[in-house]
């Protein structure tokens, strides 16, 4: 049995591809530029919001100082609509229920900045429902970087033997096998499962509920 299971949030947790898409469509539309359809963003998103912003605007304008200031009115954008369309998936909060039943603790590991990230999971899943949630901090690289990983594994006092990850994408199975950990890769997510199986997810599952018999 495991003893701790470290969630994805965007494509794992919560489908918050809308409200990603539309922050930063607003913000493309603002400046004239081409705006992208949801399926575009489920490949924009996974590396963190500045990333997401980099691969949203036009080849010629991908330099720090645009992308910085883009990505600083894409947060002003996404801090008034993060909970407009996002949603957990379903059968998510079953399966935390379960796991906590279990006495099985849980955590989340978000490239979403770390700001957005408490945020979203404390309106959508309440205090409590997780014991850790860290997102994108300035002094942390962003995943697959594993330490994010190493960090909430020292908080919580657990052996990476005794933890897995579960996430959408190969960022989130690289991000396991680089802390040294196995991971489930969440087929229901933006990314799908061949890309899962190309990074070589240890599992791969098609429905929340299929998770609680792999921790077990």
């Amino acid at each position: 049995m495991y003893k701790l299971v470290i969630f994805d949030l965007d494509g794992t947790l919560v489908n918050s591809i809308f409200d990603l898409g539309d922050s930063v469509n607003a913000v493309l539309e603002a400046h004239g530029l081409m705006t992208y359809g949801y399926e575009d963003y489920k490949h924009f998103v996974g590396n963190g919001t500045r990333k997401l912003i980099e691969r949203a605007l036009p080849q010629d304008m991908r330099n720090d100082e645009t992308i910085d200031s883009f990505h600083s009115q894409f947060a002003l954008q996404y801090q008034k609509r993060c909970l407009d369309k996002t949603r957990p998936y379903e059968g998510i909060p079953a399966v935390l229920d379960e796991l906590r039943q279990l006495g099985i603790k849980t955590a989340v590991a978000s490239n979403k900045p770390d700001e957005f990230s408490r945020f979203i999971v404390k309106n959508i899943f309440g205090d409590g429902c997780f014991d850790i949630v860290i997102g994108k901090r300035e002094d942390r690289p962003t995943k697959p970087d594993p330490a994010i990983i190493n960090d909430i594994l020292t908080a919580l006092g657990t052996d990476p033997s005794q933890a897995v990850i579960a996430g959408d994408s190969d960022v989130d199975v690289f991000t396991a096998h680089n802390a040294g950990l196995k991971c489930i890769g969440c087929e229901w997510g933006f990314r799908g499962r061949q890309e899962l199986e190309n990074a070589g997810a240890d599992f791969i599952i098609g429905s929340p509920k299929e998770m609680t018999a792999l921790i077990i």
